[in-house]
């Protein structure tokens, strides 16, 4: 049975009204989303009118050549939606290259994995650096879905590193057997997120119906177990049960990924940067409307129904939640502590020391900053390491160590 929530939510009802101040796609992006907005209402119609969330946020990001991650349009940078860490400094990815040469110095024939790689910056910028520490691992490998940021990644290391090229490698399915390194910026948050709402004290699923020519909220009021234990799971843990009306997320895509990705792992470590925090503070009392977002051309909003395929929508990463799921998995948590003091404890400020000319080092300051400021990037990102068979603990952790937070 399905039925339409009459009052869910109002932040998303007053965040339409302003989508009119968002600037106004090209009439080719507009057709795109058309075609992709009909394949997804198809979808409803197929499965008795009503989609769950999180295989809306699947194919408005993830269907072939029309969805955000797998269409032709640029994502990142100034022409793009937003911009990462790698890409606003060379800095990021310098500092990450360093830190993670004792993993790779600990075991032979060491590769690097990298999953979802954007532009291509982070892995021209981490093989650079590594190159002249004389630390280069056997293979560096990049699990990309997207044909267009493939294409845009090759042509970034063909004209930054010619001389590097030959050792990345791309692959559609995570490889096996591997022993290494395996880093993922801000992937997790882009992964498929169930959405919940609390209806007469019990947990439902929010998902997306077709009406009247639009997508809108609904939610299915028969069980989902799988969700149902993990709300009373959080429920337990915090303490304290959620209102009525209470909506937030679950990122189970991003716990079954981390759980096939340490079956594939032998020995290393899972490097994860992401945008988050610990189930305490995600699941907040104040914090009811959850934290699923929205980004087109460099502008926030909260509908993930504007204009599908033409925006990125994400939620913030239960970091707790993905401790557990290491632990399940047969992984150790060997760290978690905020970007700013990871980049700080890994040395970044070492670059702007052996910097001598006066406005590069200006920059590079400028950039350190956004990186690692509470009101730009250091707090809110997050780093979490997760080792396999392997004693190991990065530097970055030893500035503080949040581990107790989880």
């Amino acid at each position: 049975m399905i039925k339409q929530t009459d009052d869910f939510p109002a932040r998303l009802r007053a965040a339409q009204e302003s989508l009119s101040s968002l600037p106004a796609p090209s009439v080719e992006a507009q057709q795109l989303s058309a075609e992709l907005s009909a394949d997804i209402a198809a979808a409803i119609q197929a499965a008795g009118g009503f989609l769950p969330f999180w295989r809306y946020m699947d194919m408005a990001l993830y269907a072939p050549g029309r969805g955000y991650y797998r269409a032709g349009c640029h994502k990142l940078g100034a022409s793009g939606d937003f911009v990462t860490a790698p890409e606003i400094s060379a800095l990021f990815s310098r500092t990450l290259a360093r830190a993670i040469q004792p993993v790779l110095a600990a075991q032979a024939e060491a590769q690097i994995l990298e999953v979802g790689a954007g532009s291509g910056v982070m892995a021209a910028d981490i093989l650079s650096q590594l190159a002249a520490d004389n630390a280069l691992p056997e293979s560096y490998t990049i699990l990309e879905l997207s044909a267009e940021l493939r294409q845009r990644q090759q042509q970034t290391l063909h004209a930054r590193l010619p001389e590097l090229a030959a050792r990345v490698h791309w692959c559609d399915t995570p490889p096996q057997n591997f022993n290494g390194v395996v880093l993922a910026n801000e992937l997790l948050d882009a992964l498929p997120a169930h959405r919940f709402i609390i209806v007469d004290g019990v947990a439902r699923e929010l998902g997306v119906a077709f009406k009247d020519g639009r997508f809108v909220w609904h939610v299915d009021t028969t069980d989902n177990p799988r969700l149902i234990r993990r709300v009373q799971q959080i429920e337990e843990q915090l303490g304290r049960r959620f209102v009525d009306a209470y909506t937030s997320e679950v990122l189970f895509a991003a716990e079954d990924w981390l759980a096939a990705t340490a079956k594939n792992l032998n020995s290393g470590m899972i490097l994860l940067l992401d945008y988050g925090q610990p189930r305490a503070l995600y699941y907040h009392a104040q914090r009811n409307q959850g934290t699923l977002s929205c980004h087109y051309r460099h502008h926030r909003h909260d509908d993930p129904f504007y204009y599908p395929g033409l925006q990125d929508i994400t939620a913030h990463v239960d970091f707790t939640a993905i401790a557990d799921s290491a632990l399940d998995a047969g992984l150790q948590v060997s760290g978690y502590t905020t970007q700013a003091h990871f980049l700080l404890g890994s040395g970044i400020t070492e670059w702007l020391e052996e910097e001598t000319d006066p406005l590069r080092r200006l920059d590079d300051s400028s950039q350190l900053k956004k990186l690692t400021l509470p009101q730009e990037m250091g707090e809110t990102f997050k780093v979490m390491s997760l080792t396999k068979n392997m004693n190991i603990s990065l530097p970055g952790f030893t500035l503080q160590d949040m581990r107790n937070r989880l």
